[in-house]
């Protein structure tokens, strides 16, 4: 069987095959999924790739499988792991941070002022695959990235190093890691003037670098044998989805609860009444991480949030009972009440922590409010993604209980008004990096998963873009 387009889906214990034909036409079409356990442990990724192949073609009842392209997103081989060092942690080191996660990176480092010995010890027991250095707005202070570049240069490790600090330092940069294991990028400053973000150009670099090693990483040296278009973070695919959808449908959250995180990407910029009264910039596009809010890995950590003696009387099930039995998948309707519980707490917390919220405060000319973090009052659609969101019965009311939840007013949630979107055939991360290269297949693919209807977005785009 001919098949135009194959994402593949390598992450750290599963590889997913999803399968596109027509990708030039009007209609492009998903045709199914493969999956294999990923191969990289055992030395070869193409072994995990090849079986899922096969197992898209038993799928199909097909006899083989031929593709013209094969393109990838991974979070095998540990994903992409990062430290990140800035000036001031509010202020360049966050905007380090914002431009690394965006981009799919788990980080595992930030620093903020002149690195410490014991600083460079974690460095280099972290083993990152790439570091990114900044500092200083543009022509303001140079020292310390200086000073930090010095002292990284002197682990001389063979990785890609980013500079995305003051641009008054780039010559200097490059002298101080000529002749060095790393590879250089320099970009433009992540905090280039005060209140002000650009961490777009960062984040394509980084992805950049991720693909570059990525193809050398341990069991993944053969996967340019299979793929032969671009290979992006997974998480970073997701966000890919999330900045398309902002710019065909508007403004857009989007919802990854996991067995193991809960991830949370959000493209929007807020009231402009909030803006007003914003302490310090956020990016249009934010992603945060909840490494401790999955619903399988993490899930005695959700119970223990929660309380199990509130979840028994909640649910009236025996606790222990369930979490000794469960395998990740719901089996049974005890079960599932159970998963969509801890899913409903995964979502809420995720949404706290990414959201901002106002702040009254006093002083000699009375009450005044503030506004701290990321606006989500202006999201239009919630989109459900990732096993929970796609598969449980009552994912539809779980997400709708995020604009329940704002009980002051007070936090930037979005409102009761925003429209929820599930991506019924769990492919945003696929459609993320199938942007990169068929930037409008994946978007009409995206509306048929999402059950949209791609045409009243075309004619009206200019009314939300």
């Amino acid at each position: 069987m001919k098949i135009d387009v194959l994402v593949a889906e390598i992450g750290s214990t599963t590889t997913v095959v999803n399968a596109f034909n027509n990708i030039n036409s009007p209609d492009p079409v998903f045709l199914g999924q493969g999956q294999a356990p990923t191969s990289v442990l055992e030395g070869d990724v193409r072994i995990g790739l090849n079986s899922a192949i096969d197992d898209l073609a038993e799928n199909l009842n097909a006899q083989s499988i031929e593709y013209t392209e094969m393109i990838a997103t991974s979070s095998a081989a540990g994903g992409l792991k990062m430290t990140v060092h800035g000036l001031v942690y509010d202020m360049t080191a966050r905007a380090a941070k914002e431009a690394a996660l965006g981009a799919g990176a788990i980080i595992h480092q930030v620093t903020a002022g002149k690195l410490r010995r014991t600083d460079l010890k974690k460095i280099e027991e972290i083993h990152p695959n790439i570091i990114l250095l900044a500092g200083g707005v543009d022509y303001g202070e140079r020292d310390t990235a200086i000073y930090n570049a010095e002292l990284l240069a002197g682990l001389n490790l063979p990785i890609p190093l980013i500079y995305a600090g003051n641009v008054e330092n780039q010559e200097e940069i490059k002298l101080i890691f000529e002749g060095t294991n790393y590879k250089l990028y320099i970009v433009d400053n992540v905090y280039p003037k005060i209140d002000e973000l650009n961490v777009e150009p960062t984040r394509k670099v980084i992805q950049d670098a991720f693909e570059e090693h990525i193809i050398h990483a341990p069991g993944m040296e053969h996967v340019r044998d299979l793929v032969n278009g671009p290979i992006i973070p997974t998480p970073g695919a997701v966000m890919e989805s999330s900045k398309l959808l902002y710019e065909k449908i508007g403004d857009v959250m989007v919802l990854d609860v996991g067995g193991a995180t809960t991830d949370l990407h959000s493209v929007t910029k807020g009231s402009e009444e909030v803006e007003r009264i914003l302490v310090s910039p956020e990016p249009l596009a934010k992603r945060t991480v909840e490494g401790d809010l999955g619903v399988f890995v993490n899930m005695p950590n959700i119970v223990k949030q929660i309380g199990k003696e509130i979840l028994e009387k909640e649910l009236s099930l025996n606790i222990d009972n369930i979490m000794q039995t469960y395998k990740a998948i719901p089996k049974n309707p005890d079960e599932v009440k159970f998963v969509e519980r801890l899913t409903k707490e995964a979502v809420l917390r995720a949404v706290e922590r990414h959201a901002g919220k106002i702040r009254n405060v006093y002083g000699p000319s009375g009450r005044s409010s503030l506004a701290e973090g990321k606006d989500l009052s202006e999201v239009r659609y919630i989109v459900g993604t990732g096993g929970a969101l796609t598969r449980l019965p009552n994912r539809v009311s779980i997400i709708e209980s995020i604009a329940k939840n704002n009980h002051t007013g007070l936090l930037l949630f979005p409102t009761a008004e925003a429209e929820i979107l599930i991506d019924n055939h769990y492919i945003m991360a696929s459609l993320g990096v199938l942007s990169k290269v068929h930037k409008d297949a994946a978007f009409k693919l995206m509306c048929d998963s999402l059950e949209i209807d791609e045409k009243y977005f075309l004619k009206g785009e200019e009314d939300v873009s």
